[in-house]
């Protein structure tokens, strides 16, 4: 608004509404002044062409820079997740065996890695951006002699042929020289195998193939190299590497590929045999996720039909961009929803502000139209002053929303268009319809009790009726399609929350004059005028109310959303890591777990024995027959010692008293079973750990249990206390849960690598130094685990959707608030006006304002946070909820904390409001009115 006061500003407007309009009798236009007609009028409406502005840049921003940052968002976590994926699942590869003389020798097979790379489909050969050849000989089923080293234990290092296509580039030989089969098979070690086998230079390596067919080949060390870069991913499948010995007790061994030249691999070859792989990786900064469904119709297509026929194709590629694209349109989905509330909110706050301007210049409007001019001419007079300024805004809006980073989307033009033209068309489309019938009687608006006609009651049946069939269509369709994002599925919850606003807005009024005729008893006749104007403005507040039910709706379920997965990652996190700290390694010393006790920062320690692939068998006299139910996972747990950790730990987890109760049982001891296991083995079965028969009865069925990953389906957790376990064949620990604070995780590591060393020397009878154990030791603490969680590619723009919605809803539900005010601020100053001459102070006008406005603010606030907070249970699994929240399902969960912003909300909309009463009551002056002689109509 400007700051002309209300009488120039009539004043002006009339005068140039006769200039115009004698003007136009004559033939020629109307001027008043130096400036145009319709910049003066720019001029004197600058306030509310200047708010609409406001509104379309906003709206423009947001329909250029949401979708930019939301594509941004989202290739990016691509990226991540394809980069996280080991080569074997990453890439592209092409394998072909070729036994004996069969087949081209390996020189021959480089020379095609660029001719298939060209046969595959689109859009992968601009895709790949790295590609490599290489032929390997081993390690499965070839053997291993000559000088190679045995170490400890009987198990011998594993020591693969391998040749691959210009390798030597990407090394330097730090003793002897790079292999040149020429006469024999020559290879190269790298410098840190060859430290750790004790190989070196002039060492002769027998390679013997397994079978009736394979021969022997000689292969002679001839120099030791260093990798240039060794994260190179050149150096993927060449890298040293622990693996497990055949003998499990014997710990792992290494395996380190013997690097030869491609004439040295065809020699091998001829009587080994050799597999020939070609490699492609899909570069994925060149990729977006606008490429999924190409890649996948790609991918598939090279798996069935291959550059040549006999290549097998080796990838998981496929199965984790799928996986990523599952969890995309879930989360867009999620995203269109609240973008949906949003630009509701928007759309609403435009026609408002557009209806607030025509009812301003309704003088202006009706003089016109007594004067002879069309609907069609005001509109078109309207239309001059808003194309000078509301496209210029929405076009900086525009601009702005190009300055933010990551991909446009497809429709961004049309996006900015519509905005453009809707902001622009507002005020001239609503004058037009306001003049379509004109009426010159007055009336006391603010006495007048509003009766909605039928076709408004057709209209509000129409909106309930779409958001009923809504709500049906989402629980059989679900909200992500796959061809994209249904306008209609999307634009449910904003249905519900404008069908909820209106049935508030028509039951409101009764229980108000209700009220209203209690306060007439009182003294003071405040409370009376309050209640009976929000009685009666109800229906005509309908627009401003209706547009803050869904601005608080749109934040209330967004937060709802957020909480949800927030709970169900906490749980997940609970029963993955189950305290503070779980650690995971291979059998270690009895003494283990007190040696972790005594660790500054450790409260309590509890041993587990985790074994996964143990035959279940039903139970037999004997315990060694019995009918075969499968496989299972057994957990070990030592009841008492958990449950302290549990405790004092803090974590959300159920411990069934049976498995907690001390001593030892001489029958079947009770056991914890998923519900797969329970379904098969009815009251009891027979399983076993780490080598003896155990049988149990089924105490209690549940889904999950601390330290069983959530996927789990067949598992069985049995008390470690009460099982009859022999001294000379003891339980041993492979996992131990922490609970304490500030442990340090390189210590646990330490003080659990140890033990486990001082096991396995024992075991196979060597220094524990020495001692290499099959499982490496890894600590997971409960925060790290519940980050990890959040790490996933899509984890970002869920964030960005939930804090779009939040902070978007907050902001537009404030403002919806002063449009409130607004739209009966007219009427509410006259009464004001003639109150005040009778002896209303200004603190009792404030008064009349808070009785007036409480019962709608409270009825909308209300209204939207039920509909929010009741949308993701209505909605139910149509939402998706379940691919966010780590595996388990996912409970609506409401913070408590939600409450309370909902109230604080509530409270600041009322501060607001009597902010802009009083600001709007400052600059009308509407408390001189009568004394003027004047009335503002």
């Amino acid at each position: 608004m400007s700051g002309t006061a209300p009488g120039q500003a009539h004043g002006e407007v009339r005068g140039q509404a006769h200039g115009e309009v004698r003007g136009q009798a004559r033939g020629g236009p109307g001027r008043s002044g130096l400036l145009p007609v319709p910049v003066r009028r720019m001029r004197v409406f600058a306030g509310y062409l200047g708010l609409l502005g406001v509104l379309g840049l906003v709206a423009a921003l947001l329909v250029t820079g949401a979708p930019r940052l939301a594509n941004g968002y989202a290739d990016d976590g691509l990226r991540h997740d394809v980069r996280a994926l080991p080569y074997q699942v990453r890439d592209l590869t092409f394998t072909t065996s070729v036994h004996s003389t069969e087949g081209p020798d390996a020189t021959a097979a480089a020379e095609v890695l660029d001719r298939f790379r060209t046969r595959l489909p689109g859009p992968l050969p601009s895709l790949v951006g790295q590609q490599w050849f290489a032929g390997r000989i081993g390690p499965k089923d070839l053997d291993v002699s000559g000088d190679a080293p045995t170490l400890r234990g009987g198990c011998r290092p594993e020591l693969p042929l391998r040749g691959q296509a210009g390798i030597e580039r990407e090394l330097r030989m730090v003793q002897g020289r790079w292999p040149a089969s020429t006469g024999g098979v020559e290879a190269a070690l790298s410098r840190e195998a060859a430290g750790i086998l004790g190989l070196g230079v002039g060492t002769v390596v027998v390679l013997t193939g397994e079978g009736v067919d394979r021969g022997s080949v000689p292969v002679r060390v001839v120099g030791l190299y260093e990798p240039i870069d060794p994260a190179a991913p050149g150096w993927d499948a060449i890298r040293i590497a622990e693996v497990p010995c055949p003998d499990p007790a014997a710990g792992t061994t290494h395996r380190a590929p013997l690097l030869t030249d491609l004439p040295g691999l065809t020699r091998a070859a001829r009587r080994l045999g050799v597999t020939y792989e070609w490699r492609y990786r899909v570069d994925e900064e060149r990729t977006t996720t606008a490429d999924i469904p190409e890649v996948l119709a790609a991918v598939g297509a090279s798996r069935r039909t291959p550059p040549e026929s006999g290549l097998v194709l080796a990838t998981g590629l496929d199965k984790a961009v799928a996986r990523f694209d599952a969890q995309l349109r879930a989360v867009r989905a999620l995203l269109a929803v609240v973008q949906a509330g949003i630009l509701a909110t928007l759309s609403g706050l435009v026609v408002l502000a557009a209806g607030l301007a025509v009812q301003r210049r309704r003088e202006e409007f009706t003089l016109l139209r007594a004067r002879g001019a069309a609907a069609v001419q005001v509109g078109a007079r309207t239309l001059r002053e808003a194309v000078g300024v509301l496209p210029v805004a929405v076009l900086a809006g525009w601009l702005l929303g190009r300055a933010l980073p990551g991909r446009p989307a497809g429709a961004e033009l049309l996006g900015v268009a519509l905005v453009a033209a809707g902001t622009t068309l507002a005020i001239p489309l609503l004058a037009m319809l306001g003049q379509r019938r004109t009426s010159f009687v007055g009336h006391r608006q603010d006495l007048v009790r509003h009766r909605p006609s039928v076709r408004r009651l057709t209209a509000e049946l129409f909106v309930l009726l779409l958001a009923v069939l809504g709500v049906v269509l989402l629980h059989r369709r679900g909200l992500s399609q796959a061809s994209g994002v249904d306008p209609y599925l999307v634009s449910v919850p904003v249905l519900l929350a404008v069908a909820a606003a209106l049935v508030a807005m028509r039951l409101v009024p009764w229980p108000l004059r209700q009220l209203g005729r209690l306060a007439a008893r009182a003294r003071t006749v405040v409370p009376f005028v309050g209640l009976a104007r929000a009685g009666r403005s109800a229906p005509v507040t309908v627009g401003p109310l209706a547009v803050l039910v869904v601005a608080i709706a749109t934040g209330v379920f967004t937060s709802v959303v957020t909480s949800t997965v927030a709970e169900a990652r906490d749980r997940v996190t609970d029963q993955e890591v189950g305290a503070d700290a779980r650690i995971i390694g291979s059998y270690s010393v009895q003494e283990t777990a007190d040696r972790l006790g005594t660790l500054p920062g450790v409260s309590a320690v509890s041993p587990l024995a985790f074994e996964v692939g143990q035959p279940l068998r039903s139970p037999s006299p004997n315990l060694l027959g019995g009918r075969d139910l499968g496989q299972v996972q057994v957990l070990v747990v030592d009841g008492p010692s958990l449950a302290r950790v549990v405790t004092s730990s803090g974590v959300d987890v159920d411990l069934p008293p049976a498995l907690t109760r001390p001593g030892r049982l001489d029958g079947p001891v009770p056991a914890l079973v998923s519900p797969e296991v329970a379904a098969a083995v009815g009251a009891g079965a027979v399983t076993e750990v780490q080598g003896r028969r155990y049988e149990f009865r089924v105490d209690r069925v549940a889904s999950g249990f601390p330290g069983v990953a959530v996927d789990s389906r067949r598992f069985v957790v049995l008390p470690w206390q009460a099982m009859p376990v022999p001294e000379f064949q003891p339980i041993r620990a492979n996992q131990f849960l922490v609970a304490g604070d500030g442990f340090s995780v390189d210590v646990l590591t330490e003080t659990v690598d140890t033990a486990q060393r001082e096991y396995l020397a024992g075991v196979v009878g060597q220094p524990v130094e020495e001692a290499r154990p099959q499982t490496p030791v890894s600590v997971r603490t409960w925060p790290e685990h519940r980050r990890s969680l959040e790490r996933s590619g899509v984890n970002a723009l869920l964030s960005f959707a939930f804090g779009t919605g939040v902070v978007g809803a907050t902001a537009l539900a404030l403002l919806a608030v002063g449009f409130a005010v607004l739209a009966e601020a007219p009427g509410r100053g006259r009464v004001l006006s003639r109150l005040r001459t009778m002896g209303l102070s200004a603190g009792q006008g404030r008064g009349l304002l808070v009785y007036e406005l409480v019962p709608l603010l409270g009825v909308a606030v209300l209204t939207g946070g039920l509909v929010g907070a009741a949308l993701p249970r209505l909605l139910g699994p149509a939402l998706g909820l379940a691919g966010f929240t780590g595996g388990v399902p996912a409970r609506i969960h409401l913070d408590p904390l939600l409450a309370v912003g909902v109230l604080l909300l509530a409270v600041v909309a009322l501060v607001a409001a009597l902010g802009v009463e009083s600001l709007f009551n400052r600059r009308m002056r509407l408390g001189e009115v009568l004394r003027l002689g004047e009335e503002t109509r």
